[in-house]
């Protein structure tokens, strides 16, 4: 039985236009993968050669700073999701991809994928545009810290996300955004009224 990889081309259709012999190759080098709620797909400490796309569930990128668990990252359906500074540095994550909700990934195998840019330009194209994307999306992060108030990452958060309050811990939530759970509910609260 064939894995249904067509969600995962669509995506990338959106942003590339991918020949038959591309979208082939594409599928070739990928594989299923379902990790239950609260698990790891990928641990702190290992060598990241996987890049993820979030076919079904919710996923968090996650590192510990002072004994302290802090989200750096949420990765919801159509999306993707891998440690790419040990993807492209080789060497051993400080960070690890947890599992929020029971879901399912597709997997795209990263050396073999690298060693199809010279045979398909095209994918090499459509990967340059997503690192990009990812880069600039790293670069509003980090302003985003810089230079909004804790209310504002918040409003940015669910109005980009809105369901992101129903699926993933206030824990969670509160780390990535930068505060602390009692500061997460007195911003929900002021919300609210």
């Amino acid at each position: 039985m064939t894995e249904d990889f067509s969600t995962l081309i669509h995506y990338f259709e959106r942003l590339q236009k991918l020949s038959p012999a591309s979208q082939e190759a594409i599928k070739a080098i990928c594989s299923a993968v379902h990790i239950p709620k609260n698990q790891d797909l990928q641990a702190i400490g290992h060598t990241c050669k996987t890049i993820y796309f979030v076919k079904k569930g919710i996923a968090r990128i996650y590192y510990y700073k002072d004994g302290t668990d802090i989200t750096e990252s949420f990765a919801l359906e159509n999306s993707l999701i891998a440690r790419v500074e040990s993807l492209f540095t080789g060497k051993p994550s400080k960070k690890g991809i947890q599992v929020l909700e029971d879901a399912d990934f597709i997997g795209i195998h990263s050396p073999a994928l690298f060693d199809l840019y010279d045979a398909f330009p095209e994918i090499e194209r459509l990967f340059r545009k997503i690192f990009e994307a990812a880069y600039v999306d790293t670069v509003n992060r980090i302003e985003s810290i810089q230079f909004h108030t804790a209310e504002e990452r918040y409003h940015d958060l669910i109005t980009s996300s809105p369901d992101i309050l129903q699926r993933v811990p206030l824990k969670h939530i509160a780390s990535y955004l930068g505060i602390t759970q009692v500061s997460l509910s007195r911003i929900r609260a002021k919300g609210a009224r």
